[in-house]
């Protein structure tokens, strides 16, 4: 698992928190936390380090990212999305989506984070408007960040043969789109019919990237870091905003 190998994906996230200005906070919008009809946003002061999967090497379940949450600031973000049913919730914490590269970018653990959750009932364009709604905190030096895959279908995945077709052709959409600002056709991307079905079975990891697309701006340059498809079936293509 790439929370725990050294590997070029790994590698590049530690390259980015080393060339990065050092935010005052930092906001996740992870596949992992998926609610229905609502937005959840976690107004912790000490979020917990959630271990949401099994059956993994026991070094990943050791794996803790002590990272202070930023109360104060969350419920400002509630209040920015409170046309999106938010709500405060102090249950959830960080999960791997979060720390499983937060560890790579600032390991030290020292910027203040918090998540927001994925409405998972709300439709593709919902997202955007979140990631529009949320832009504003890039002002004030906070880091968005979303952590999801563009293709991820772990159905399909198999060691040691090429990317599948389905993968590298939504890939290829949906890399396409973001530099041509084209975030309508990636929120209309359900209308392609199996080739949507087929890199994502369900749209969890592929919301978090559609809020980073709306909380872009259009001066913003865009920079691809990786852009491999893992397993044949979970692209690993990473992306930045970034004022030029």
């Amino acid at each position: 698992m790439h929370a725990i190998e050294d590997g070029p994906f790994s590698r590049s996230w530690a390259l980015l928190g080393q060339s990065l200005p050092r935010p005052k906070a930092i906001l996740v919008v992870s596949a992992h936390w998926m609610t229905n009809g609502t937005t959840l946003v976690d107004v912790s002061a000490m979020p917990r380090t959630i271990h949401d999967f099994y059956g993994f090497p026991e070094a990943l379940y050791q794996e803790r990212y002590p990272a202070h949450g930023q109360p104060d600031l969350a419920r400002e973000v509630i209040s920015l999305l409170h046309s999106h049913r938010a709500a405060g919730d102090e249950t959830w914490g960080l999960d791997h989506g979060t720390w499983a590269v937060l560890k790579y970018l600032y390991p030290d653990a020292d910027v203040p984070v918090f998540q927001v959750s994925v409405d998972m009932g709300r439709g593709l364009e919902h997202q955007l408007e979140i990631g529009r709604d949320l832009s504003e905190l890039r002002d004030r030096g906070v880091l968005i960040l979303g952590s999801g895959n563009v293709v991820h279908n772990l159905r399909a995945m198999r060691r040691g043969g090429p990317p599948q077709d389905f993968a590298q052709e939504f890939d290829a959409f949906f890399a396409d789109c973001l530099a041509d600002r084209d975030f309508g056709a990636l929120a209309d991307a359900e209308g392609l019919g199996t080739l949507f079905t087929a890199a994502h079975p369900t749209v969890d990891h592929y919301l978090p990237a559609l809020t980073i697309a709306g909380a872009s701006d259009a001066r913003d340059d865009l920079t691809f870091m990786t852009d491999a498809i893992d397993l044949g079936s979970v692209s690993m293509r990473s992306f930045i905003f970034h004022a030029n």
